[in-house]
């Protein structure tokens, strides 16, 4: 019996050694060997450097106390429908953070990291990089290198239509919308199209060959071929890698603190992993934010198209299917009195990444983490801007 254990001891440990030794070409290895993903991945991934120039541009700081100290002492948050107060730190710490930024009126209210990192770690975004493609896209179109997002996808992917006919139906604006009809199914199997749109090491080929189950525009799904085709688009209509694209357009004009990357799908293939491949400092992250709160104007320079940031960050249901979702941006909005309208939005990662933009405040939330640590995130920034609200009185 022990030979026999230990026979199919070595066995498994053999296959997994050959299946970790085909990590670079094989997407079911990556799944079996690499499992669930996690805030490391960048390491796992080929990337592309994303450089920065000078001059750096810097948040204000306080030269005395800041007004607002007494704001990050507790924090009050919701949990199982009770009131939670705590140490702020001790509340970072416990919830696998590894930093949480506050901006307001271009303060830095507070800037602290956690959990072994630090101001320089590097950061990964995940789901936050389909923000930089919508950001990215919206340039296009005001470049001329992208007609309009009512365009057919099959204007700038031919082949999709040649495949099925039903493709010429889908536009961009679908895809930035989630609304594209596209299949997607999420599972934790290494042949579900979740496990085929992050591990792929041809995410071209495997974005090319989706399939289509709705009609376009009609059912909102979160879905990661669709930023996939986009970043096919984009590089096409650019002449250029996405990565190229997004070093000029908007990590150099906002004077990042540090070289980025994007994650690529594979030395061979060498195409960006479009729908969670961005990877930075976290106080990088919180320019991006600026750039959305100031209406994709940059000191002065217009980076992004002001309709275009209007068209992403607000609530619409005359022409998309769900209006708590735009271009790549999530949108929460609520009432506080009839006609009395507040939104918000955010740029939202796996793993409990944010950027979270209350645009009436002025006030910008960068929280990045191991895990969301078990937290609604989202009634914790609320709580925290109502106090900053309180103090500064907006």
């Amino acid at each position: 019996m022990l030979r026999i254990l230990a026979g199919l001891t070595l066995l498994l440990l053999l296959l997994y050694g050959a299946a970790y030794l085909l990590t670079p070409w094989s997407q079911f290895a990556r799944a079996i060997v690499w499992l669930e993903s996690g805030v490391d991945d960048y390491k796992l991934f080929p990337a592309r450097k994303v450089a920065n120039v000078y001059p750096v541009f810097y948040f204000h700081q306080y030269t005395f106390s800041s007004p607002y100290s007494s704001v990050f002492t507790t924090i009050k948050y919701q949990q199982n429908e009770d009131e939670i107060i705590q140490d702020f730190i001790q509340f970072m710490e416990t919830t696998d953070t590894t930093a949480f930024l506050v901006i307001k009126d271009d303060f830095l209210l507070y800037e602290k990291y956690f959990n072994g990192y630090d101001a320089y770690s590097t950061q990964t975004s995940f789901s936050i990089a389909k923000s930089f493609v919508s950001a990215l896209v919206g340039i296009a179109i005001d470049e001329g290198l992208i007609d309009s997002v009512n365009d057919p996808i099959t204007e700038y992917i031919p082949e999709l239509k040649e495949r099925d006919e039903r493709f010429s139906q889908i536009t961009i604006k679908n895809l930035l919308t989630m609304s594209s009809g596209i299949r997607f199914v999420k599972a934790f199997t290494p042949w579900s199209d979740d496990a085929l749109t992050y591990y792929a090491t041809d995410l071209r080929a495997t974005a090319l060959n989706c399939e289509i189950i709705d009609e376009p525009g009609q059912t909102f799904l979160y879905n990661d071929y669709n930023p996939i085709l986009l970043g096919i688009i984009l590089e096409r209509v650019t002449g250029q890698s996405v990565s190229q694209y997004l070093e000029q357009k908007i990590w150099q004009p906002l004077g990042m603190e540090a070289p980025g990357s994007w994650s690529l799908d594979s030395n061979q293939s060498r195409f960006e992993k479009m729908a969670s491949g961005i990877n930075g400092r976290a106080i990088d992250f919180a320019k991006f934010g600026r750039l959305y709160l100031n209406k994709g104007n940059w000191n002065g320079q217009q980076v992004i198209p002001s309709a275009w940031v209007e068209e992403s960050t607000r609530p619409d249901t005359t022409s998309v299917p769900a209006e708590f979702y735009q271009y790549l941006w999530w949108i929460t909005s609520w009432e506080t009195k009839p006609g009395n309208v507040h939104y918000r939005y955010v740029a939202v990662g796996d793993h409990g990444q944010y950027i979270h933009i209350f645009p009436e405040q002025q006030l910008i939330f960068v929280r990045f983490g191991k895990s969301n640590g078990g937290v609604e995130w989202g009634f914790a920034f609320e709580s925290i801007a109502e106090e900053i609200r309180e103090i500064g009185g907006n």
